[in-house]
């Protein structure tokens, strides 16, 4: 049986180890890691694990993102100090999961679970992770996850200096002039960057209030912007929006 562990505190992440290594000794660990990008570039370059652990909280956001950016065709028992939203549910899903610190019972008849589990029960975690995060406060999310290729990459929200579609395609671009591409829509970032510091402009454009360089008036009482890093494309507010950024201006 091969096992992947994915844990960022060292310590608990040997302690696994080691209790896996008393438990089922003929267990093979394949990997310790420590982060959601470096899970989901470990699994695109290798083949599925028989088993993941996976910590819920990981130091570059919660693990449920990462079957949004990942195939995961592993079965998977979490890990978790205790969350009230996240066991609320594990016990509706029926799923494995463990509580910190974990005791070597727990984690024995977990496995044994894991071990009578077939194919068959096998449980859609992305599901999973959407009804978990349907289930908490909503939250504005500080960093988001960018693939590159085969390169996972973890982009903060203050690094973004606007937001814009093109030809379908949604794009986030630094302060320092990178340029990223987004599986979330636009209407989507609208939704979850903070409103205190983004605002659409119109249809095409969500800027940071950092990235306007120069402001012109411009007709219909509509104001022109020039962003920094600079774009081409039409950074106009469009009418029905004016208003409201002149008041989002205020705010500020």
């Amino acid at each position: 049986m091969k096992i992947l562990i994915v844990e960022d505190e060292m310590a608990a992440a040997r302690r696994l180890e080691k209790l896996l290594q008393e438990i089922v000794p003929e267990a093979e660990i394949v990997g310790l890691l420590d982060s959601i990008s470096a899970t989901a570039n470990w699994l695109d370059q290798n083949a599925s694990p028989d088993l993941i652990l996976l910590d819920i909280h990981l130091a570059d956001g919660e693990s449920f993102q990462l079957f949004e950016i990942a195939d995961i065709k592993s079965p998977v028992i979490f890990i978790t100090a205790y969350d009230e939203y996240a066991l609320k549910a594990f016990k509706v899903s029926a799923i494995d999961y463990l509580l910190k610190p974990v005791k070597r019972t727990e984690l024995e008849a977990a496995l044994q679970k894991y071990q009578r589990r077939t194919e068959a029960n096998t449980l859609d975690y992305k599901q999973l992770a959407l009804a978990i995060q349907g289930m908490q406060p909503a939250q504005q999310p500080k960093r988001f996850l960018i693939r590159l290729g085969q390169q996972i990459h973890l982009v903060d929200s203050a690094e973004v200096a606007y937001a814009y579609t093109d030809q379908k395609l949604t794009f986030m671009v630094s302060h320092q002039g990178k340029r990223f591409p987004s599986d979330q829509s636009l209407d989507r970032l609208e939704e979850i960057l903070p409103t205190k510091d983004f605002f659409r402009i119109n249809r095409q454009f969500i800027i940071h209030i950092s990235a306007i360089r120069e402001m012109h008036t411009y007709s219909k009482s509509r104001v022109k912007l020039d962003l920094h890093p600079a774009t081409d494309l039409d950074t106009v507010v469009s009418t029905e929006r004016s208003p409201l950024f002149k008041k989002w201006l205020q705010g500020h």
